[in-house]
């Protein structure tokens, strides 16, 4: 798949460590700050999909710190704070606002931890609206839900079979690109409604020190009563394949009140298993949030 290079792009300033940045779309249109997952990953892995967005609205991207373009060799441990404290001074140096976020996975987490604590007055501005694309966990609880069932997937036959003919095809020796390309498709298989859709995503690393210390930071974390003091426009898409639990969804966007779309037939990938669906949601919401807004 064909990623386009982006217009715009750069590294921060205002940021303790330089992040990555770029924007596609026409600047001057409606603009939206888009938080990858992980953490320890890097944005590409949303595209090219999600440039789908760009057709009517400026997105922005970066690298959040410890991944892709924005990794760093500083010893701190980098943890749930330090990614709010950057998303406060990214949105500041972006001059972002009205403030849009899209969250999705880790993003989405990062989104409402962000959210929180800007309902609490810790950082500024408030969201105005939030677009949370199959979020994670919002407690320690449902995360544990969720890794026993992606181990569980990994397990499945049908990844099993995956694996045994990626041994038996030599390619490790004859073509290692295209081993590594099949090898990974086989680790985020279980992610996925399909595991043979694992082909449509752009591959990515993450960064095991990265997600490691900010998963450790996070504790036996458990966000329900902090989320009911949020207030602001929030749509929640979520796959009802998902092996992060459906309900943990459910949970959040009746406490953010918050629009929740279910998606039949998906996974933890929306944007690669149902587009036409996802996008359809998105962007319904976006305009009815702007146009109730300016009203």
């Amino acid at each position: 798949m064909h990623i386009p290079e982006p217009p715009r792009s750069g590294y921060t300033a205002r940021t303790e460590v330089p992040l990555y940045w770029c924007a596609y779309g026409q600047q001057g249109a409606p603009r939206l700050m888009i938080l990858h997952g992980g953490p320890g990953a890097h944005h590409d892995y949303l595209l090219p999909q999600l440039l789908d967005l760009a057709a009517d609205h400026e997105l922005l991207f970066y690298d959040q710190r410890g991944g892709g373009r924005s990794r760093t060799t500083e010893p701190t441990p980098i943890t749930w704070e330090t990614h709010v404290r950057d998303l406060e001074h990214v949105i500041s140096e972006m001059a972002v606002a009205p403030l849009a976020l899209v969250g999705y996975s880790w993003g989405g987490l990062l989104a409402m931890l962000f959210a929180i604590q800007a309902a609490a007055r810790h950082v500024a501005p408030a969201p105005e609206r939030l677009v949370l694309i199959d979020p994670a966990p919002i407690t320690r609880t449902y995360r544990t839900v969720f890794e026993e069932e992606f181990a569980r997937r990994q397990r499945a036959p049908a990844v099993q079979a995956m694996r045994d003919r990626l041994t038996e095809s030599g390619l490790r020796e004859t073509d290692p690109g295209a081993f590594r390309q099949r090898n990974f498709e086989i680790s985020v298989a279980g992610y996925f409604a399909d595991p043979h859709a694992a082909t449509n995503l752009t591959p990515f690393r993450v960064i095991g020190r990265v997600q490691d210390s900010v998963w450790q930071s996070l504790g036996d974390y458990d966000l329900r009563s902090s989320l009911s003091a949020v207030r602001c426009r929030t749509l929640i898409v979520h796959g009802r394949q998902d092996p992060i639990p459906l309900a943990s969804s459910e949970q959040a966007a009746l406490l953010l009140e918050a629009e929740f779309v279910p998606l039949d037939a998906c996974g933890h990938v929306p944007y690669v298993e149902a587009p036409a669906a996802l996008f359809r949601a998105v962007r319904s919401f976006l305009t009815r949030s702007s146009l109730s807004g300016s009203s």
